[in-house]
């Protein structure tokens, strides 16, 4: 069942948006593979409490537990069964613009530490790689994955998920790469006062990626994350 923005916004009191509940969730929602790794020894005596402590779970207006809207971004496997549009719109096309058509195209789903990797997936397969030799062979990627890895972390963490109708949008040409998420700055925030402010949209994300593997080999967005988020805070 979809809920929209406005659904959840009926259920607000004055917390960060992704601390709100989702009607229609409750602990059961979040799957047990997704936050259990999240955990520590000493949570697993109480569950709902811990995942409560971390801002995934919350109480309604009513006083039942409900996931909250970074719960489900980050520890069911389709979010936008209750939040849609929770996803990425990858594209690649053949020139310069939209009209010269595409060469692959993917709806990214799922936990947005998945959706992470699997953009930055989506540009390396898709990007031209150069070389030289020196004198072994070295390749000269189009695009700094580095630089990629931190450009979607943040489209992820920042955007405005109250926005209906919206996805982030990775649109590859052969001469430029796009990311765009929907929403502006948050709170206030200005180009010009982004090096003299810290602000932040979704607090829960932005503390909780920190924590969560990414890809294959078991690495952490720790590091990486962390300096990426200090470019928009």
């Amino acid at each position: 069942m979809n809920f929209s923005a406005e659904e959840i916004k009926r259920h607000m009191r004055f917390l960060w948006f992704d601390k709100q509940p989702v009607p229609g969730t409750g602990f059961g929602s979040l799957d047990e593979s997704l936050w259990k790794p999240l955990l520590s020894a000493e949570d697993a005596a109480a569950l709902e409490l811990a995942l409560e402590k971390m801002g995934l779970l919350t109480d309604d207006e009513n006083g039942t537990t409900r996931a909250t809207v970074a719960g489900v971004l980050l520890c069911t496997h389709s979010p936008e069964e209750w939040l849609p549009n929770a996803c990425i719109s990858a594209t690649c096309y053949r020139g310069t613009d939209r009209a010269s058509g595409q060469i692959d195209a993917q709806t990214i789903t799922g936990p947005l530490n998945r959706q992470i990797t699997e953009a930055v997936a989506f540009v390396v397969r898709n990007m031209r790689v150069g070389a030289y030799k020196n004198p072994a062979r070295v390749d000269l990627p189009q695009y700094s994955e580095k630089a990629l890895f931190e450009a979607i972390v943040n489209a992820v963490a920042h955007r405005d998920y109250t926005i209906q109708g919206s996805k982030i949008r990775l649109s590859m040409f052969t001469d430029r790469l796009e990311i765009n998420s929907p929403g502006g700055l948050p709170n206030n925030l200005t180009i010009e006062s982004m090096e003299v402010r810290q602000s932040t949209r979704n607090e829960v994300l932005t503390f909780m990626l920190g924590r969560m593997s990414v890809g294959n080999k078991g690495s952490k967005l720790g590091y990486n994350f962390r300096n990426s988020i200090r470019l928009w805070r």
